[in-house]
């Protein structure tokens, strides 16, 4: 059986401009495709935490340093600039390899500079099942 597991994810980014009149895609910042393992034109899912909207796309690689996170095509109707996504990339693995699989997860700030990338996930502390979460 083979599974699908987030394999990487950009976290928080913000939406730096949205282009109608393109073709298609999400353009990143490259330096951040590279930080979080996302390859241009890998397939993504883009989920906006303004509007709940969730679609897929492919990635472009934008000009390094530049911090652009680019909706472009119909997708640019998904979000609006300043909006806050996180861009998602899934892989698939078998269920053992995916039972020690540990994906990077890169967490942005509001001007996509990169705060912490994490490798290693926590598990979750028990919690008394007598009160609610």
């Amino acid at each position: 059986m083979r599974l699908t597991m987030c394999k990487c994810k950009l976290h928080r980014a913000t939406i730096t401009q949205a282009r109608l009149d393109y073709e298609g895609s999400i353009t990143i910042d490259e330096e951040l495709l590279d930080a979080s393992g996302i390859l241009p034109f890998e397939k993504v899912q883009v989920v906006n935490l303004n509007t709940g909207a969730r679609f897929e796309t492919y990635t472009y690689a934008g000009e390094p340093g530049s911090r652009m996170i680019c909706l472009n095509g119909a997708a640019a109707r998904l979000a609006q600039i300043g909006d806050k996504v996180i861009i998602i990339a899934y892989c698939d693995m078998e269920a053992e390899e995916a039972r020690r699989h540990k994906p990077r997860l890169v967490l942005l700030d509001d001007d996509n500079d990169i705060r912490e990338i994490i490798n290693e996930i926590p598990q979750p502390v028990p919690r008394d099942r007598d009160h609610e979460c």
